[in-house]
């Protein structure tokens, strides 16, 4: 069915805040805004249950419930088990003490495989590894004029010395949605494990991590609706394998071998209200049978959600390419990427996102920490790009204003954004 766009927006207290009133919000790849059942959840937690979990007095009880309540059904929409999720402060935190947890399986003259398309997280961690352990690290570089990635050039890399892969699921600059089920099946057959940054695909459906077929997948609970956290899926059978980064004394307790200081229990539990809040998107589009289960309705959402955005996507990438001066990162055809924009122009990145501030869109520039990427397309790191990324609660109103107010910028008046 057709997205109800005034329902999706009533599931969000942002589009009723007198503040934001008037403004577009096009910066949702740096963090979406949180919907009701997560903002609701905080608020109770921190007014009801914000004592230490897991004891026997009520309010104890009830708090470390709602944490595990929201792991099995965040898991639900992940297509894992409730065990295999684990939350930490950030991606980029998650993915620093994953790369440590894997001391322990490398060895000097091993290959780490990273790409240079990746967010700095998903990179750095595991270059420094090369540092001190005498790990060897091959990149898998980007092809300069579009920004992708060639499965071609994959095979070479996937020697008998590779041990782990890491790369994302879309670029957070590039946002070409990599075929990540067929590059991690390539990996398993070649006995390399895979780690996946799904950061900047995640906010458009939250993926069935089961059927891509990799070990590891991390993302952002802040973008993708809800409060400040990281989720990291590590697949059964891989995190006994890995050493324990949490007190020596919590090692046979999996949910905290990842966790070397103690998680933010609010959060942890306000996080289920993601998944109330993707319940009620299902129930209100006509989910259909409940009995069908999880999986199929987190299939519901996930198409959803897609066909809400492609048009608007589509709309968007055919604009910007009648812009005069407008280099976009990535390809061109929406279905073929996130719905993240990325472009250059002569015109300074922040003069243009800060004529677009005046018009009320809000935008971002800069190099997103992914630096690499933009050296790799010939594209100044220090200069950056405009970066517009949207989700399923913006509208085609939306899309057409900022096209309109684009256009009227970059015509520079005076060799500066108008």
């Amino acid at each position: 069915m057709k997205l109800d766009l005034d329902f999706v927006r009533r599931q969000f207290p942002a589009f009723a805040e007198p503040s934001l009133t008037g403004q577009a919000f096009f910066e949702n790849a740096g963090g979406s805004y949180p919907c009701a059942p997560v903002v609701n959840r905080l608020n109770e937690y921190y007014r009801r249950l914000k004592v230490q979990p897991y004891y026997a007095f009520p309010a104890s009880t009830e708090a470390g419930e709602w944490m595990d309540a929201a792991r099995a059904r965040l898991a639900e929409y992940l297509g894992v088990t409730a065990p295999e999720v684990h939350f930490g402060p950030s991606t980029s935190q998650n993915t620093y003490v994953l790369s440590q947890a894997f001391r322990r399986l490398l060895r000097p003259g091993d290959e780490i495989i990273v790409t240079n398309q990746d967010h700095e997280a998903n990179s750095g961690c595991w270059r420094r590894l090369a540092d001190a352990s005498g790990i060897v690290i091959r990149e898998w570089r980007v092809d300069p004029s579009t920004g992708m990635l060639d499965e071609a050039a994959l095979g070479p890399l996937l020697t008998t010395r590779a041990r782990l892969l890491t790369f994302p699921h879309a670029s957070n600059v590039v946002a070409h949605i990599n075929p990540v089920a067929r590059i991690a099946a390539r990996a398993r057959a070649a006995g390399v494990i895979t780690v996946v940054d799904g950061v900047a695909w995640a906010p458009h459906g939250l993926p069935d991590v089961a059927a891509l077929g990799v070990d590891v997948y991390l993302f952002s609970l802040y973008k993708t609706y809800g409060p400040h956290q990281g989720l990291m899926v590590v697949r059964n059978g891989l995190l006994e394998r890995l050493a324990n980064e949490g007190h020596f004394f919590n090692e046979s307790e999996g949910h905290k071998r990842l966790v070397p200081a103690g998680p933010d229990h609010a959060q942890i539990a306000a996080a289920r209200g993601i998944a109330e809040y993707f319940d009620a998107l299902d129930a209100h589009h006509d989910g259909g049978n409940a009995a069908a289960g999880p999986t199929a309705r987190a299939e519901r959402v996930r198409t959803l959600l897609r066909a809400a955005e492609v048009p608007l996507l589509a709309t968007l990438l055919e604009g910007l390419g009648t812009l005069p001066d407008v280099r976009i990162l990535g390809p061109t055809s929406a279905p073929q990427r996130a719905a993240t924009v990325s472009f250059v122009t002569s015109t300074e990145p922040a003069e243009v996102v800060q004529a677009l501030a005046r018009r009320r869109f809000m935008a971002g520039n800069g190099n997103f920490y992914a630096v690499r990427v933009l050296e790799g397309m010939n594209v100044n790191p220090a200069r950056g790009a405009v970066r517009l990324s949207l989700l399923h609660y913006n509208s085609a109103a939306e899309v057409t204003g900022v096209l309109e107010a684009l256009s009227e910028i970059l015509e520079r008046r005076g060799g500066k954004a108008a």
